[in-house]
């Protein structure tokens, strides 16, 4: 009990005033306080930033790395260089090159590209390069059909031997290359590179499990013929009237056990016996030469 003068209560009123009214909301959300206006600022600021922290592909970096992909013609997202990077020839001709070919270039901080490229030697400048674009599978069966050769790479992991293997697909008129997505190497610069532009111009595709893509082209009707240096039969001695798949193992453990026995035949290549093995790319290249003249 109050003691003194009595006071007069509200008799509910207040109470009833704020009642549905609910929590008071965050100083950001209330359009006249100035934390709501910089929330806002920042925003527009965000929209109009160009997300170049997202940026995914392969990175090529440092002038001369840079410069030897511009020349190889592999294909370019965005170049980027530093702001008052020094201008040394290489870099002038990078800017040259950039501007003949209207590759897009972005101006970037040294910490920006040190972000972007994980902390590489970038040397002021690097490249974006897009994403490979895999051929379909149906696609180079098709056009393999009326007597076409296609080459599938088992455990094919040095990029500048699958380029290679590229380059000499292309050179002898291949249809294709198969690699698998696991335990091979990818469509990467180097591999673009190596290939000499070929690329550019030889469907590959990429295939989740190469046994599984071995059977789609026996039901298809294509021979399976399998690189093996122990191979009783000689290459010279094959001469298939159906398409063909030239399967192809790596230089130090050949053809893996399971695609040994997807293929219909085992072919060697002979080779004086005081060596042991020919590089894949090479291997491929007298196998194609084969293959064609037969």
């Amino acid at each position: 009990m109050s003691k003194g003068r009595n006071t007069a209560g509200s008799g509910g009123r207040i109470r009833k005033s704020l009642a549905g009214r609910g929590p008071t909301p965050k100083a950001e959300d209330r359009i006249y306080h100035k934390a709501h206006q910089v929330k806002q600022a920042t925003e527009r600021r965000a929209a109009h930033q160009p997300q170049r922290a997202k940026a995914v592909g392969e990175w090529v970096v440092g002038r001369n790395p840079v410069l030897e992909a511009l020349l190889a013609g592999v294909p370019v997202k965005t170049a980027y260089i530093g702001e008052g990077a020094d201008r040394d020839d290489r870099l002038r001709e990078i800017l040259r090159f950039a501007a003949t070919h209207s590759i897009p270039m972005l101006q970037a901080t040294r910490s920006e590209l040190d972000r972007l490229t994980g902390g590489a030697v970038h040397q002021s400048v690097a490249l974006l390069l897009p994403g490979y674009e895999y051929a379909e599978l149906t696609d180079v069966i098709e056009a393999a059909q009326d007597g076409g050769i296609v080459v599938a790479c088992d455990h094919i992991t040095d990029p500048h031997n699958l380029g290679a293997i590229i380059r000499s697909a292309a050179a002898f008129g291949a249809a294709g290359v198969v690699i698998p997505n696991r335990r091979s190497a990818k469509m990467t610069a180097a591999a673009w590179k190596a290939s000499a532009g070929a690329a550019a111009r030889l469907p590959v595709v990429q295939v989740v499990n190469l046994n599984q893509a071995l059977e789609q082209f026996s039901r298809d009707g294509f021979t399976i013929l399998g690189l093996a240096g122990e191979a009783g039969e000689l290459i010279d001695q094959v001469h298939p009237d159906q398409p063909v798949v030239l399967v192809v193992g790596s230089e130090g453990e050949g053809l893996s056990r399971l695609v040994r026995e997807h293929c219909d035949t085992l072919i060697r290549i002979p080779i004086a016996g005081e060596v042991e093995s020919l590089n894949a790319s090479v291997a491929t290249s007298i196998g194609l030469y084969e293959l064609t003249r037969a």
